[in-house]
């Protein structure tokens, strides 16, 4: 079967509302004003990686629940805009957002609205298989219909990445996730060991590769059982936000992947992009281009000793 699709995107499709706040945590009080405005845009985590990896060229086929609703609309629009097929399946109970407060050190608190979803709600079969068979690998956002897509996914025959976000190497509900992937992203955040959740990962599951972001500490990239630091980029503007900068991480990382290039140039890119999403607003959705990419990486390893 023809590989048209070079990567296909399952979950993580709705719309954040971004409302920028003094400091973070927040203080009690009983209203703010918001000079800055508040601002609605589509854009979780499927939707950036898939516009990252759009924006690096890859073939890209986003596939999620979506209601007939406004947000829904701005979804459409993005991929739309942006020429990324999509996949949107009927949702009733409408299509997911978020409201994220954003700290001036870019910081942010999600707050996930999660009453639209159902406990039943699964990928179509036939579509799912369909779109598997004809990519040559799938990103799965760990939403719910995610973890009942895995077995069709690996049937398939394709190559599987997940990011597990801020797990805190306990929780069962990332563990599908964790041991099903090849690829497996998670940030450090909420662990206190990360090589060790890491190498859990490797040992208990099928990944060749996992990589805990750390931040303006960088990454840890574990391949052929060696645990090394991958070192922060400095980013080419001010840090505005740190939204998005994982999964802009997660789409450079595999740009490299499915090119061939070895772990360590790939978190090299995956840092690039992820320095490059830190100085894009909230209400904004930008991404990393593969030529600027490259530039700044070739640059980027010119300065190393």
């Amino acid at each position: 079967m023809s590989r048209d699709i070079d990567v296909l995107v399952l979950g993580g499709a709705g719309v954040d509302t971004i409302v920028y706040v003094p400091e973070l945590p927040l203080p009690y009080a009983d209203s703010y004003m918001i000079d800055s405005g508040i601002h609605a845009r589509a854009g979780q985590t499927g939707d950036f990686v898939a516009a990252g990896l759009s924006s690096l060229g890859l073939r890209t086929h986003h596939i999620d629940f979506l209601g007939d609703d406004a947000e829904g609309d701005l979804v459409r629009a993005l991929h739309r805009e942006r020429g990324i097929a999509l996949t949107a399946v009927p949702q009733s109970a409408g299509t997911k957002r978020a409201v994220n407060l954003v700290g001036p050190d870019g910081r942010r608190l999600s707050l996930y609205d999660i009453s639209r979803g159902h406990a039943d709600d699964r990928f179509p079969e036939d579509t799912l298989r369909t779109l598997a068979g004809a990519s040559r690998h799938a990103h799965v956002a760990i939403t719910h219909p995610g973890t009942h897509a895995l077995p069709a996914l690996r049937g398939a025959g394709v190559t599987l990445s997940t990011d597990l976000h801020n797990w805190d190497g306990e929780n069962p509900y990332h563990e599908p996730f964790a041991y099903t992937a090849d690829v497996v992203f998670l940030s450090a955040a909420a662990l206190t060991d990360p090589e060790r959740t890491m190498r859990r990962i490797a040992e208990r599951g099928r990944a060749e590769v996992v990589v805990a972001t750390a931040g303006a500490e960088g990454a840890y990239l574990l391949t052929d059982g060696v645990v090394t630091h991958v070192p922060a980029v400095t980013p080419p503007a001010p840090v505005v936000d740190s939204n998005g900068a994982g999964d802009a991480f997660a789409a450079a990382f595999l740009y490299g992947h499915l090119a061939g290039e070895p772990p360590h140039r790939c978190a090299l890119y995956g840092a690039v992009a992820g320095a490059h999403a830190c100085t894009v607003p909230s209400t904004e959705t930008d991404t990393i281009g593969r030529d600027e990419l490259l530039r700044r990486a070739a640059s980027f390893e010119a300065l190393r000793p």
